[in-house]
């Protein structure tokens, strides 16, 4: 899959028989978003043309909350990484900027999708709105595909348990802790990936030594302690019980995500690893006494074990 960050640097050669594109946030590529690019990859690939997926970064809604940005489930290499797993050919994520907020309904059809991309087919979700202020809907794309000759396909939305799928509801599912229910707006279990980073060594030295890895959020979808499974450090995944927050026992203010491997003792620095959450534990605490964290740790940790094992079931 190619990214392409600039208007002019999109492979136009490519592009010269036209596109099949979808656009939107595409941030955590729930149900709903894998049945649009299910729709985008069948339609390219019936057309022999590639399949497009049109994003911002950083996202509108980041771009409007700057101040407090909503969590994000995918950060750009998760999302990079899973689209081009499912098959999308180019991933085109120009910058949301004062330009970009500004442009009108039309503009964005006719310089962007049309000119830009050669786009011969659109795919949307049935809440589709873009362009300043929202004003962007199907109505303008349908109107203006009569003048510009491009396919226009609305894709409904997907409900589990009578409760549309949305990034949207997934962050509320997991701010509550509702790890499992979560998953089944997505598909899967949540997951997070990063490098594993040195730190302080502060859970080594109490005898719970942890995988480190740097979230590269400003905020993170989840906190408090979880039972995960680990992929990416050898065939078969690794149970452990994982930590997301700012240590508050210890004062830190920079959100981490520390996993503890049952079983397992190497040296992990530089490698990139999957955690995928299963079970909610507790909320992130303050202890009186290191004492007191190190009793609760051993605690996490059978429970963790035992929220595993009845999930194997």
């Amino acid at each position: 899959m190619r990214l392409v960050r600039h208007v002019e640097d999109l492979p136009f050669d490519d592009l010269v028989g036209g596109c099949v594109v979808t656009i939107g946030a595409y941030d955590g590529l729930h149900l709903g978003h894998t049945q649009l690019l299910d729709r985008v990859i069948k339609a390219a690939r019936a057309a022999s043309q590639p399949a497009v997926v049109m994003s911002f970064e950083p996202t509108p809604r980041e771009f409007f909350s700057a101040a407090r940005p909503p969590a994000r489930l995918m950060r750009f290499r998760e999302k990079f990484e899973a689209l081009a797993e499912y098959g999308i050919d180019i991933f085109y994520c120009p910058r949301f900027d004062p330009t970009m907020r500004s442009i009108r309904a039309d503009a964005f059809i006719r310089q962007i999708l049309v000119h830009g991309l050669n786009a011969r087919h659109i795919v949307v979700g049935d809440d589709f709105r873009f362009a300043s202020r929202r004003e962007g809907t199907i109505e303008h794309l349908v109107q203006a595909s009569r003048v510009l000759e491009y396919g226009i396909e609305q894709v409904p939305s997907i409900t589990v348990d009578g409760v549309r799928v949305s990034s949207t509801v997934i962050r509320e599912l997991l701010a509550a802790g509702e790890v499992q229910r979560a998953a089944a707006f997505l598909g899967r279990p949540y997951r997070m990936s990063g490098k594993v980073v040195e730190g302080r060594k502060v859970g080594r030295s109490l005898g719970y030594a942890t995988a480190n890895v740097d979230i590269r959020r400003r905020q993170s979808a989840v906190h408090g302690i979880y039972a995960v499974r680990v992929n990416g450090l050898g065939p078969t995944a690794i149970d452990g019980v994982a930590s997301v927050g700012t240590r508050p026992t210890f004062d830190l203010c920079k959100p981490l995500l520390e996993v503890h491997l049952f079983d397992f003792d190497a040296e992990i620095y530089g490698e990139y690893i999957h955690v995928d959450f299963l079970a909610h534990l507790r909320p992130e605490e303050k202890f009186a006494s290191v004492d007191e964290l190190v009793a609760q740790m051993a605690v996490d940790a059978e429970n963790a074990r035992t929220a595993l094992a009845a999930l194997a079931v």
